[in-house]
């Protein structure tokens, strides 16, 4: 137990987030009344978030995620379980701040992608898919030899998707024609199956890659909120951190309804700010 000087010492009312996902552990801090703070560290060593945990001497502990039973078991400190969808919940209006409104989809692309009523104080969840930050990085590794998600994002960045994939335009060469608009995507990595398509580079793979999860996750998306009768699509989740890429095929398909989709500024860590707020919360 800490004592009344090594309490003062750290700071009064210190509290933790972390959201332990498949791939990335993240981490959120908040020390008094000041603005929190974030760490990403890989789920791979959850010694290291152990240690990060254990340095900052918090009052509370809030933990989520699909990895969290593990990290709880490392810390010799009391810990809140969180449940996923309340911590992207209270992350998520965190976050937006002033701009929250009652009802939204938010959508969180993880190593896949889930996706969530908020109606207030309450969420549900009402689907997702097995696409994204995951299967990027297995299709990357498989088709182009990259290991490194940021490296997958700068290739997707610098990409042509249009050399892999078909357009409308492709298959109607009279605009007039096509029963859609003619940017549009008529088949995913098509053009590579064509005889004599002409050349592309690893960077074009990546960019019709992002397209097929982006294309995928926002027609889902769509099709939900259209469902549940929400106008207004929020975005957070860590595939799309320093993803430009796949946030302007997000932005593209959303933005057909008529209002484009909204991306959370540090989104990534909507899950561990969330399990701080709700462990501390809870804090007596």
């Amino acid at each position: 137990m800490r004592s009344v000087h090594d309490r003062s010492s750290r700071g009064e009312g210190t509290a933790v987030g972390v959201d332990v996902g498949a791939t990335l552990t993240k981490c959120a801090l908040r020390e008094g009344d000041a603005s929190p703070r974030f760490t990403l560290l890989a789920s791979d060593s959850l010694d290291q978030a152990a240690r990060w945990v254990a340095e900052a001497a918090p009052d509370s502990v809030g933990l989520t995620g699909c990895g969290a039973p593990t990290l709880a078991r490392l810390l010799s400190l009391d810990t809140a379980p969180v449940s996923e969808f309340d911590a992207w919940r209270s992350g998520a209006a965190e976050l937006l701040g002033p701009e929250v409104s009652d009802r939204y989809l938010l959508v969180s692309v993880g190593t896949g992608t889930s996706m969530m009523l908020v109606d207030g104080a309450a969420s549900n969840r009402l689907g997702g898919t097995a696409l994204g930050g995951g299967t990027l990085l297995g299709l990357g590794r498989a088709l182009l030899g990259i290991d490194d998600f940021e490296a997958l994002c700068e290739q997707a960045a610098r990409g042509d998707r249009w050399r892999v994939d078909l357009s409308l335009a492709d298959i109607y060469p009279r605009p007039n024609e096509s029963p859609l608009p003619a940017d549009l995507s008529a088949s995913l990595f098509a053009r590579l199956g064509r005889p004599g398509s002409g050349p592309f580079a690893p960077e074009d793979v990546a960019a019709a890659l992002m397209a097929l999860v982006g294309e995928n996750v926002a027609i889902i998306a769509r099709t939900l909120a259209a469902a549940a009768r929400v106008e207004r699509l929020v975005f957070c989740g860590s595939t799309l951190r320093g993803n430009p890429a796949l946030r302007a095929v997000l932005g593209k398909i959303i933005g057909l309804t008529g209002r484009p989709p909204e991306f959370l500024e540090n989104g990534e860590y909507a899950g561990a700010l969330g399990a701080l707020l709700v462990a501390a919360s809870a804090r007596p």
